[in-house]
């Protein structure tokens, strides 16, 4: 797909395969200097080697890269031809519905994302995107991509603030949702954390990590070589129960938790509990250099708090010890809150060929985006923590000082 220049040329991949692997995870380093998994070369083959993103499954790769002359990336991103609207986490149901009962066909449409991953991160790979030119220009192929396609629409998801203004320059409608995210305000240790808190909030956390391993439960982190392809085997299972429960059929099979094992193992944690050695639940988290990503759940055993203790509690604990500035829990869930999980915007770009939906939906954005700022509002003010400390750590002695003053400061 020439863009009407001797200096670059635009193309579709269709597969990873197709593109350099070094450079690939090049541009990811470029625009997120702490290894976004979910963008990297190794994630996303991960998903088209074991059939998550294929045609059965609805999702057509059509990655986008721009190259110099001597094929050399100068930008990409991972786009799909889809053909429903499953495992994006920002949901457009109501629009397909609304579009096809008026004579429209929604489907096929393209989108720009992480597969199945809920977290926000560049979307836009290119060394800046504060040079708009190459960006513009990525944006340009898209749209382009999107019209020759003959889709009636093309979706950028979870890019960053950055790019999401980048997109609404370039005349993409705007749309902001929310997570839940937890902050680690520098804490050495998980006591700090909860002497940030109120001492209601500080008591409730302590009783529900007791709860959770009542019952003869232990709970432990493995990452790297620590985790075996027996531990895949029981979080497959884990993953399946809940996804039957849930939403009816799984997007991820094990196929691809064998293939992230392989490829991304250093990036990976998995909390597992087992009650008399045997695994009974588990969560699935990545973690780039700054953040980790709560990802998957499930279980066998229903406990009391086991969901709380492996999903959120043990994630903190990692980021206390690792020094990641936050975990990022996901969508939905708004009992995360009370946890010190506060809510965080996220964002989404769309462009709509038809200009009398289009504007239908413009309509739409502008009412939901005032019903999610209310929503948010109305959330902070249930924050867990103390007022007279704000949302940050209480004053702290210097590293090796005594600390049983401190640590028993407000209880």
């Amino acid at each position: 797909m020439p863009d009407g220049s001797d200096a670059i040329e635009i193309k579709l991949l269709a597969s990873m395969a197709e593109a350099d692997k070094e450079q690939w995870d090049a541009l990811v380093r470029t625009r997120d200097a702490s290894g976004n998994p979910f963008l990297s070369h190794d994630f996303l083959t991960a998903l088209e080697v074991s059939g998550c993103t294929a045609r059965d499954a609805g999702w057509l790769p059509r990655h986008i890269t721009v190259s110099d002359p001597a094929g050399r990336l100068k930008a990409a991103a991972p786009m799909y031809l889809k053909g429903h609207s499953y495992g994006e986490y920002v949901f457009d149901w109501a629009w397909a519905d609304a579009f096809e009962r008026a004579g429209g066909r929604y489907y096929p449409k393209l989108l720009v994302a992480a597969p199945f991953s809920p977290v926000t991160g560049p979307r836009l790979l290119c060394p800046e995107t504060a040079d708009e030119h190459l960006a513009k220009t990525l944006l340009g192929g898209m749209v382009e991509a999107a019209k020759r396609l003959e889709v009636s629409s093309l979706h950028i998801i979870f890019p960053t603030r950055v790019e999401w203004e980048l997109a609404g320059r370039c005349g993409f409608l705007l749309r902001e949702g929310k997570q839940f995210h937890w902050q680690n305000q520098d804490y050495r240790t998980f006591d700090d954390f909860l002497a940030a808190l109120t001492s209601r909030k500080r008591k409730t956390i302590r009783k529900e990590r007791a709860r959770a391993l009542a019952d003869d439960i232990e709970v432990r982190r493995l990452t790297g070589a620590d985790i075996e392809p027996a531990h895949w085997d029981a979080f497959y299972q884990f993953y399946m129960d809940t996804a039957s429960r849930k939403w009816g059929h799984p997007y991820l099979n094990r196929a691809f938790f064998e293939e992230i094992g392989a490829r991304l193992a250093d990036r990976i944690l998995l909390v597992m509990a087992f009650r008399g050695g045997r695994p009974i639940a588990g969560a699935l988290n990545l973690f780039s250099d700054d953040a980790l990503f709560g990802r998957n759940w499930g279980c066998l055993e229903d406990h009391p708090f086991l969901h709380f203790e492996c999903c959120y509690y043990q994630a903190m604990d990692f980021a206390i010890e690792r020094g990641l500035q936050r975990v990022e829990a996901g969508a939905g869930g708004r009992h995360k809150v009370t946890r010190g999980y506060m809510p965080a915007a996220t964002y989404s770009a769309h462009w709509i060929a038809d200009e009398n939906f289009r504007d239908a939906v413009a309509g739409f954005l502008r009412q939901e985006r005032q019903e999610v700022e209310w929503e948010r509002k109305a959330m902070e003010l249930r924050a867990p923590f103390r007022k007279d400390e704000g949302a940050g750590p209480p004053p702290r002695a210097p590293r090796g000082a005594p600390r049983s003053e401190q640590d028993e400061e407000g209880f």
